[in-house]
């Protein structure tokens, strides 16, 4: 049950958050009419629904969701694929498609996210770019910009390869890194060295802002399907797209050198993406909304939120510092509560695959590990902030807020 406490605490919310919804809806027209302009320009059809086993030579369906990802994402080409497990696993592709023994690579936006860790070598493993011979060096963030001078005089003295740009925050207390300051960094690096491939992780980011990262001179833009893009509707997959000639190397690295794009079965998923894509807009809306109550109704219980609920986004991720492991474990739990799938499963911390401390995790999704659908996870350390995201429609996760609300008041 929801108390009367909580209802008028959320419609009093609501009534402040009127100017931000309707700012989102807007962005919610741009982006459909985009999507829509992109299924028309290269018309679309039932046949594209079909699918393709073993090798997957010849499927049509596989080359228009190609054709319409590059359009959407304002990009030359893209790679689309279901081969691909998760995001991480594309930037990973990307990554050994791009570098050779002795390249550099440099992040710029601090140590990247902690499943990408070991593919790097910043967390030894046999398999990763560093055994490979493949150095890597990181400049951090400065109040959560870029450290333009510092990266200027690093690239003046360096030959650099590849900058990756990671614009979610992930386990961080960073800001996201919003477009702007994207197009500003990158217009730095290309007057230094045009040859430097600038590769942007856009895994949150997608229809969050008017752009995206392959309008302001990004070569490779990668993201993964079942968050932003996906619409909640995609079973898995990820993206690459970007430069033609780099996109190429990225499909012969994730199949075989020779033949690349060619092969890879749909196994009957081409409906699902491109259903996904179409329904992704106004489940990108959903998750804002979503987010920007929560950062209101949680700020006015008195907890540090980040970003504030007038604040300009980049992701779709709301931070909730809690400051304690109790309130932390207690709002994930009943986030857990208010899920279609796992509703009666309560979530515990545990030893996470891929990550250095103990994780607590709501994901009562319809696809296991889908962050457009209402998640919220955070590591188990100090100051203990949820990481909030998704939500496939409004109403949903306004349910969701106020089931946490209730969770959060008891006792007190």
């Amino acid at each position: 049950m929801i108390s009367q406490k909580t209802y008028n605490m959320i419609n009093k919310a609501e009534k402040a958050l009127q100017s931000e919804f309707q700012k989102i809806d807007e962005l919610c027209n741009q982006n459909s009419l985009k999507v829509l302009n992109a299924f028309r320009h290269h018309r679309v059809s039932t046949n594209h629904f079909e699918t393709t086993t073993g090798y997957g030579y010849d499927d049509l369906g596989r080359e228009v969701i190609e054709k319409i990802f590059a359009e959407v994402l304002k990009a030359p080409d893209a790679l689309v694929r279901s081969q691909f497990i998760s995001g991480s696993h594309a930037l990973s592709v990307a990554l050994f498609a791009f570098l050779r023994p002795n390249d550099l690579m440099l992040s710029i936006t601090g140590t990247p996210y902690d499943t990408l860790h070991e593919v790097i070598g910043i967390k030894n493993n046999d398999s990763s770019l560093k055994s490979f011979g493949i150095k890597y060096e990181e400049i951090d963030l400065v109040n959560d910009d870029f450290d333009y001078d510092k990266i200027s005089d690093y690239l003046k003295k360096n030959k650099v390869k590849l900058i990756e740009i990671q614009r979610s925050k992930g386990y961080s207390t960073r800001k996201s890194i919003t477009i702007d300051k994207l197009e500003k960094v990158i217009k730095l690096i290309k007057q230094i060295d045009q040859d430097i491939i600038v590769m942007v992780d856009n895994c949150y980011c997608e229809f969050v802002q008017e752009k995206e990262p392959a309008e302001v001179g990004a070569d490779i833009v990668v993201g993964s399907l079942i968050k932003n893009l996906g619409g909640g509707i995609a079973p898995n997959g990820a993206y690459i797209a970007g430069k033609k000639e780099l996109v190429d190397l990225a499909g012969e690295r994730l199949t075989l050198p020779g033949e690349g794009r060619e092969v890879g079965p749909t196994l009957g998923i081409n409906k699902a993406l491109l259903q996904g894509l179409f329904m992704a807009p106004s489940v990108v809306a959903s998750s804002l909304k979503t987010a920007i109550l929560t950062s209101k109704v949680l700020e006015d219980l008195g907890y540090n939120v980040d970003p504030k609920w007038n604040e300009k986004r980049a992701d779709i991720v709301q931070n909730i510092i809690f400051g304690n492991e109790q309130d932390l474990i207690k709002y994930c739990q009943a986030i857990q509560s208010a899920s279609p799938i796992d509703s009666f499963v309560l979530p515990e911390p545990w030893n996470m695959p891929g990550y250095d401390d103990k994780v607590i995790m709501a994901a009562g999704a319809f696809t296991q590990g889908s962050s457009i659908e209402l998640s919220c996870d955070g590591p188990i350390r100090e100051p203990f902030i949820a990481y909030q995201q998704g939500s496939l429609t409004y109403s949903y996760g306004r349910i969701a807020i106020m089931m946490a609300v209730e969770k959060l008041l008891e006792n007190k």
